[in-house]
């Protein structure tokens, strides 16, 4: 079904669209955080905290949003972000998302929490870092290892955030549940939504089946129906860095910890020999008043040198990602609207997406007076 997205004028405006296409349940639980939404709120605002101070008469006329992220080039250092069951709110998801970012040359995380093979999406996107949730087993670890690496995985994002689950009560609310419970109030959702029920729903059954979490585990995990989901997301809880450590060892590819919200955990990573770390607070949506990511980015950077750090979480707009930059940070990454706009516009809802972030990153470079990421420095930045 072709949709119009001409009116899409910013990643916002993604959101507004998705909230008339998606069942009432998806919606909540992908624009939805925990408990009150404090640390989603925090996530916002911290970015109003500080003001450029630009440059002028400075040639522009030759500015890049290039940049080098773990020794490869990128058009730009902004990636989209792990999201979990993509493949309900958009036919097919995390293919979508992962080819669109191939597509344009920025770097995608899919997540562990997917609902498609990860093999299916290495074999359309092979650059895609793939986002692992730690099964709680030694030996299960190693499995899942093995076959990340067997799929051709380069880059292993650890995600360490989720020892325990998070409160959401915005889902209970909405009616979302994991596992999704078959109820007439879910009926009646999918059919005042025409568009999905037919377009993602009724065509993912007809094509493969009911969706499976397939990449939590080495072998494939419990159908989205099936009350073994919970079990499955439930035994994180004694995970700790000797995992980290063991996993350092075996894996040769690129590893990166995504979660860190202090300096003492950013440099025990460091200490460890990952690659590099994302400093997140999952959205908003694990520990309800969480600090920002952005607002200890500084304290990080301060403790890790010259290790790489990325950030994501709140992250909605051009001026947003350069911020991030500004203080230091190599790359950013961006989740929810992503997610929309694949849900109301499948492949070319991303395309557009990217298109829009990549424009405005563009022009505000030019408007502050830089030439490229690797002049952009704090002292374009004023705290305010």
């Amino acid at each position: 079904m072709k949709v119009s997205i001409r009116h899409i004028l910013s990643l916002e405006d993604f959101e507004h669209a998705a909230r008339k296409v998606l069942p009432k349940p998806l919606f909540a639980y992908v624009a939805g955080a925990v408990e009150d939404g404090v640390s989603a709120a925090l996530n916002r605002t911290a970015f109003s905290k500080y003001a450029f101070c630009p440059n002028v008469l400075v040639d522009v006329s030759q500015r890049s949003t290039s940049v080098n992220i773990l020794g490869k080039a990128y058009a730009a250092p902004v990636g989209i972000a792990p999201m979990g069951i993509a493949a309900l709110t958009s036919y097919r998801g995390d293919v979508v998302l992962a080819e669109a970012a191939a597509n344009a040359n920025i770097p995608s995380i899919m997540s562990g929490s997917s609902l498609i093979r990860l093999e299916e999406v290495m074999s359309k996107a092979p650059q895609t870092w793939f986002q692992a949730y730690l099964p709680g087993d030694a030996l299960q670890i190693a499995a899942l290892i093995d076959r990340v690496r067997s799929a051709g995985v380069e880059t292993l994002v650890l995600t360490v955030d989720t020892p325990v689950a998070a409160n959401r009560e915005n889902n209970v609310r909405a009616g979302f549940s994991t596992p999704l419970r078959p109820s007439l109030s879910l009926a009646l959702q999918g059919i005042t939504h025409p568009r999905w029920l037919v377009c993602t729903f009724l065509r993912t059954l007809f094509h493969h089946g009911m969706p499976h979490f397939e990449n939590n585990y080495a072998t494939r995990g419990a159908p989205i129906l099936s009350s073994s989901v919970l079990r499955d997301f439930a035994d994180r809880g004694h995970l700790n860095w000797t995992h980290v450590a063991e996993i350092r060892k075996s894996w040769r590819g690129q590893l990166i910890i995504k979660g860190i919200l202090n300096a003492k955990d950013a440099l025990t990573a460091k200490n460890l020999g990952v690659d590099a770390i994302i400093v997140s607070n999952h959205g908003g949506r694990q520990l309800d008043g969480s600090v920002a990511p952005l607002q200890v980015l500084p304290l990080v950077l301060d403790a890790v040198g010259e290790l790489p750090v990325m950030i994501d979480s709140g992250v909605r707009r051009g001026t947003d990602v350069m911020k991030a930059m500004a203080l230091g940070a190599k790359a950013v990454f961006i989740g929810r609207p992503f997610n929309y706009a694949a849900s109301i516009a499948g492949r070319s809802g991303v395309d557009h997406a990217i298109t829009l972030i990549i424009e405005e990153l563009r022009r505000d470079l030019g408007l502050l007076g830089v030439v490229g990421f690797d002049t952009l420095t704090r002292e374009f930045l004023s705290e305010v």
